[in-house]
């Protein structure tokens, strides 16, 4: 018989942190300025599909690196 995955005892597992609601909220707008930024760009600037959807891609990307390097740097301070 063979396993998956190694079954850890419930002591040596890692516990993970919750995430806080501040931090949920904070996606929350993220995504909806993402969202905001993609619309201005279609219906008021009139830039196109294309180019609204790369404008808004390119600052969500934006974004994820910042919140990943500042996940990095709490994460490394503890």
């Amino acid at each position: 018989m063979t396993v998956d995955h190694d079954v850890l005892p419930e002591h040596d597992r890692v516990r993970q942190q919750e995430v806080s609601t501040a931090v949920l909220v904070g996606y929350a707008a993220a995504a909806t300025g993402i969202f905001g930024w993609f619309l201005f760009g279609l219906l008021v600037q009139r830039q196109g599909f294309v180019d609204s959807v790369g404008e808004s891609a390119g600052a969500a990307f934006g974004l994820l690196l910042a919140v990943s390097v500042i996940g990095t740097l709490r994460h490394n301070g503890d």
